[in-house]
């Protein structure tokens, strides 16, 4: 009996282990991130086997199962009319890509299965991300008095810091993502030995990441953290005795470094330039002005091209190649298309249709409707749940709709949103608070 009860107590750590590798291997970059996720499906299917599968379904996981099935026959779909039409060489490839898009399922399944059958504590996670989100801050902050962060990787952008990350100027956006759970982990999991530090703790954390994300130069991630960190304060009654610090903290923080800092002020006067420049050519409808920013006239690019594929879209990844064969395409433009449309909702819309954009509104609102309205506007039993707190507002943040973004069919965007998803799912939808277990 012994054996089983330590063979079972051994599974769980196992997996709290890989689950908690997620954050660092967004640092490492998308190979790591997709040996993970594959070591975790692989794992999951090995130690459960059939049992894996064996978990209450509920009408918000059919509709996602649907969409991953429109995914396959729009790509089925596609490539028929490649090989019809002799345009696309390459055979099968979009039905390849929507086959390897499976895997965000079976993540998403393991997830579930995971937390429904008590083989997953979240607080190892929430360690993972708020050390994690330390190290990235700190090592922006080498970067920017040493010209280089601690591995060597030297600055390659003047406005802007990558810390670990290279070449990639992410490392607003990992922060974003992965700090909120920083703020939560001593509430959560050590309140009884930090409650009388935890007031000065806090608004420390706050300073840190909030400078770190200002030095990345990454502007949008720095308005999603502050929404996510405004939402916990006006909608969790014990952060708010907080609300009047970060609303003096704020301001006094980013004006201490706007006006010290040359590339900060520049970095975000370009911002609002841009801003008030796309505001002013929509009213005037004068978006084919040859000064219409880049971003703009990717909207103009995405428009055209989705009206090639109204209805189930042209395929996962295909942006890039029906946006060149576009009608009334004008090869003198400064911009003629990109990779992708920079908005999840503009990239969903132009791959699967209507009906793609369709199913994933639906499964965006179901889920904050048995989240966010249930956990804040009724009596349910997510009342007493705040573990799921952080994940309701990041969710909120990635799905915002009025905000420039990376891809929605690669491996960092979906992994997240799925990880997230499967967690909110599964906490809206348990018995008892995860918090009893942990």
């Amino acid at each position: 009996m012994n054996f089983f009860s330590n063979l079972q107590f051994t599974k769980e750590n196992y997996f709290n282990l890989l689950i908690s590798l997620i954050p660092v291997s967004f640092i490492a970059g998308n190979m790591l991130i997709n040996i993970n996720i594959l070591i975790i499906i692989f794992s999951a299917l090995i130690v459960f086997g059939k049992n894996l599968f064996k978990i209450n379904y509920f009408f918000l996981d059919k509709i996602i199962f649907l969409f991953f099935i429109l995914i396959l026959f729009t790509g089925v779909y596609n490539d028929i009319e490649f090989f019809i039409d002799n345009a696309f060489p390459k055979g099968i490839h979009t039905i390849l890509k929507s086959i390897f898009f499976l895997k965000y399922l079976l993540l998403y399944i393991v997830i579930r299965s995971l937390i429904e059958k008590k083989n997953l504590n979240l607080k190892f996670f929430f360690i993972s991300c708020a050390f994690f989100s330390l190290f990235v801050c700190f090592d922006i902050f080498y970067q920017f008095i040493f010209g280089k962060d601690i591995f060597g990787l030297e600055i390659t952008n003047a406005r802007k810091l990558s810390g670990p990350f290279g070449d990639e100027l992410i490392a607003g956006s990992y922060l974003q993502r992965f700090s909120l759970f920083l703020f939560f982990l001593v509430p959560l999991y050590y309140k009884k030995y930090l409650t009388n530090y935890f007031k000065y703790l806090l608004p420390i954390l706050f300073i840190v990441c909030f400078v770190a994300i200002i030095l990345s130069g990454n502007r949008m991630p720095l308005l999603l953290f502050l929404f996510t960190i405004f939402l916990t304060l006006i909608f969790q009654k014990q952060a708010r005795k907080y609300f009047l610090h970060f609303l003096v903290i704020f301001p006094v923080v980013f004006l201490i470094i706007y006006n010290s800092n040359s590339q900060v002020k520049i970095n975000f006067d370009s911002l609002s330039k841009k801003m008030f420049a796309g505001l002013t050519m929509i009213v005037n409808n004068d978006l084919r002005n040859e000064n219409t920013p880049d971003y703009l006239k990717e909207f103009i690019s995405f428009h055209e091209t989705w009206k090639m594929n109204r209805y189930i879209g042209g395929g996962i990844k295909n942006f890039r190649y029906y946006c060149h064969i576009r009608p009334n395409i004008d090869k003198n433009r400064g911009i003629i298309c990109n990779m992708h449309p920079h908005n999840y909702y503009l990239e969903i819309l132009t791959e699967t249709g209507i009906v793609g954009l369709t199913i994933v509104l639906s499964i965006f609102l179901i889920t904050l409707y048995y989240t966010f309205y249930k956990k804040y506007f009724s009596i349910s039993k997510l009342n007493n749940n705040n573990i799921i707190i952080p994940f309701i507002f990041l969710f909120i943040a990635e799905i915002f709709p009025l905000k420039s973004t990376g891809s929605f069919f690669t491996t960092g965007n979906t992994t997240y949103l799925f990880f997230i998803l499967a967690i909110l799912i599964s906490l809206a939808n348990k018995d008892k608070s995860i918090e009893k277990n942990t």
